[in-house]
């Protein structure tokens, strides 16, 4: 079993043609309507609810009212930057540490999520960072195509 000392940060890059203050609150507010059910505990939530503010949870709320917590806020500085814990599907103890900035560009946002703290994880957090990549991915173009959309 090899030790793993040192785990790159898992980064996403992408552009969506809104303001950071609309692309943020999108992110935060309306996570229910775009994030992809697949990629929720109950694969179909009433609510997914990220804060507002430090130190709040970030909640999806079951069909059943069952509530699944997926991290806490660790930064919330509207419209720039968001951060949290993140351990959708792990125990709290396993999370790691995830941070959005929302940057103006001409015409819209440069959206930057990035992934750290795989390295508490041992051996399986490079694992975990490449199941990351995948589901990232999903997300954050659930995310563009609802902004594109018009729907923000």
């Amino acid at each position: 079993m090899t030790h793993v000392t040192e785990i790159p940060p898992l980064v996403v890059t992408f552009e969506v043609a809104a303001p950071p203050a609309e692309a943020f609150d999108t992110w935060v507010s309306r996570a229910k309507m775009w994030w992809p059910a697949t990629h929720t505990v109950s694969q179909a939530p009433q609510g997914i609810s990220f804060g507002p503010g430090e130190g709040a949870d970030i909640v999806e709320i079951a069909a059943d009212g069952a509530r699944h917590v997926w991290g806490r806020i660790t930064a919330w500085e509207p419209p720039h930057r968001l951060g949290y814990s993140w351990h959708l599907f792990f125990d709290p103890a396993e999370a790691t540490d995830v941070e959005v900035e929302f940057t103006p560009i001409d015409g819209g946002t440069r959206v930057t999520l990035t992934q750290t703290g795989w390295d508490r994880l041992g051996d399986e957090g490079v694992r975990r960072r490449e199941r990351n990549t995948l589901g990232w991915g999903a997300v954050t173009s659930a995310f563009a195509r609802f902004v594109a959309d018009g729907e923000t």
